[in-house]
């Protein structure tokens, strides 16, 4: 049965797209016209009921894009793409909450031996077990935060209780959970931070789990010889968290949209964002390794662009400089078209420090992009910074700027966090 699509006014027919999502070959779909009155209204995106021969997935697939486009979701997504057969929506998610629950102690057990030819074998009550905990640990491989974002909730296993004999139960299982590194863990309630995972395999407990309770073994004594009584578990902790990613660095790239940094991004590496001749091409942040001489290399990020009055909330807003917090050099990027180079190159430090004043301490190096489209050196110029003339589709000038860069990441420690 076919589902009819309005989108912003129009409808496109054939297969179903939502900017870059694309449910795959198995759920392409015919698309016929509905009236309006049919549409489910979210955000900007208009969606009609599915006919009564649709399949769930799709609803379930087109209401999850919807809901994360209109802000309504835990994570800020910003940019979504096709994975495999479309039997999944790949995002980019930077920010989640969850809700963590480490496992309770066991009780410890109330027994007395019983065994022939022991009379009075007396208390033997073991103890229960610890409750699992929850922790996160860092991963190298992982860049986002959605494996998260669809399971926000995670309960470890309870101790087990304590037997007769003495025998202690066991231990419940931890829960382990791997995130990216740079993730920032806040406790929702009182906003604190509760730690950083900086390094890979680095572990962060986020819930402990319940101690154990002593059996009745542990209570007797000269005067009480046959206590009846032992303690109860302890409950483990119980939490909700917010996750905040901010990606590891070496250079950031700043710059109005359209100013060229993925592609001076798809030129020094093997990263591929999108790149278009309209505005907010890049709708989340990029990750590239710039390769050097004698085999050395460094990270780049490719932000979304930054127009004048973000801190306000304007274009994209100032959330995705959170990923430049952490870089140790700033690369600002202006065209060599524009109008007024240095009053883009002011409206861009203004910005900055409208987010956080602490990123203008940090070496920065301005890049005049797109000089293929020009015959000589805009004016008037930034006179306060170095500068370095590039051209990302001829080729000119980007060994030189791969120069400046390693000499400025020379000059700054690792591991910089604001």
């Amino acid at each position: 049965m076919g589902l009819g699509l309005l989108l912003r006014g129009s409808i496109r027919a054939e297969t179903l797209q939502l900017g870059d999502l694309m449910l795959g070959s198995r759920m392409k779909i015919g698309l016929k016209e509905v009236c309006e009155d049919d549409a489910t209204h979210v955000g900007k995106l208009r969606f009609p009921y599915l006919a009564a021969g649709g399949r769930p997935e799709w609803k379930k697939a087109i209401m999850a894009f919807a809901k994360v486009q209109s802000g309504r979701g835990a994570g800020q997504t910003k940019e979504t793409k096709s994975v495999g057969d479309g039997s999944r929506l790949a995002m980019f998610i930077d920010r989640v909450k969850l809700f963590v629950k480490a496992g309770d102690g066991g009780h410890g057990a109330v027994a007395f031996r019983r065994e022939k030819y022991v009379p009075r074998g007396g208390p033997a009550g073991g103890d229960g077990g610890d409750g699992g905990s929850v922790f996160l640990e860092g991963d190298p491989q992982l860049n986002t935060l959605l494996h998260l974002y669809w399971t926000p909730h995670h309960k470890a296993e309870r101790g087990e209780s304590g037997k007769g004999s003495c025998q202690h139960g066991r231990k419940g299982r931890d829960v382990i959970l791997r995130v990216p590194l740079g993730t920032v863990v806040r406790d929702a309630e009182t906003g604190a931070i509760l730690g950083e995972i900086l390094e890979a395999g680095q572990r962060l407990c986020v819930a402990r789990g319940g101690r154990g309770g002593r059996g009745n073994a542990h209570f007797k004594s000269p005067t009480r010889q046959t206590p009846r009584y032992a303690e109860p578990g302890e409950p483990g902790q119980e939490r909700t968290l917010w996750l905040d990613l901010k990606l590891l660095a070496d250079v950031g790239l700043v710059g109005q949209p359209n100013a060229g940094k993925s592609t001076l991004l798809a030129a020094l590496s093997a990263a591929r964002p999108k790149i278009a001749d309209y505005p907010f091409t890049t709708l989340s942040p990029v990750l590239g390794v710039v390769s050097y001489r004698d085999f050395r290399s460094f990270v780049m990020a490719d932000i979304p662009g930054i127009i004048e009055g973000a801190h306000q909330g304007r274009g994209l807003g100032l959330d995705f400089l959170r990923h430049i917090e952490r870089t140790r050099v700033l690369l600002l990027l202006i065209p060599a078209i524009s109008p007024d180079p240095e009053a883009e190159y002011r409206m861009l430090l203004q910005e900055l420090k409208a987010y956080n004043p602490g990123l203008l301490a940090r070496p920065r190096l301005v890049a005049l992009s797109k000089m293929d489209l020009v015959e000589k050196l805009p004016e008037p110029l930034p006179s306060d910074v170095p500068l370095c003339p590039i051209s990302a589709v001829t080729g000119r000038g980007l060994e030189e700027l791969k120069d400046h860069l390693w000499r400025l990441l020379q000059g700054v420690p690792k591991g910089l966090s604001p």
